[in-house]
C-alpha cells in the first residue's frame, strides 16, 4: 500500500511540473478536466488528461 502512494505522489509531482508544457499542446484543457479555486488556491483534477496518458502508456506497452 506504501509503495502505491509513492508512486502517486511521484507521479502528481511530476504531473504538476510539466503542467505548463502539456497545456501548450492541449492537455490539461480536455472537457474532464477540472479547475477551480477553493480556500484562496488554485486546484486542477486532470481526470480526462489521465485517462489519455494512461491509453498512450498501455498502447505504447502493448506495442513493445
Amino acid at each position: 500500500m506504501l509503495r502505491w502512494l509513492l508512486v502517486f505522489l511521484l507521479a502528481m509531482l511530476i504531473f504538476n511540473g510539466i503542467r505548463p508544457w502539456l497545456e501548450r499542446i492541449g492537455l490539461g484543457r480536455l472537457p474532464g478536466d477540472f479547475h477551480f479555486k477553493l480556500g484562496g488556491r488554485e486546484w486542477f483534477l486532470p481526470i480526462a488528461s489521465s485517462l489519455l496518458l494512461s491509453a498512450i502508456a498501455a498502447g505504447i506497452g502493448l506495442l513493445i
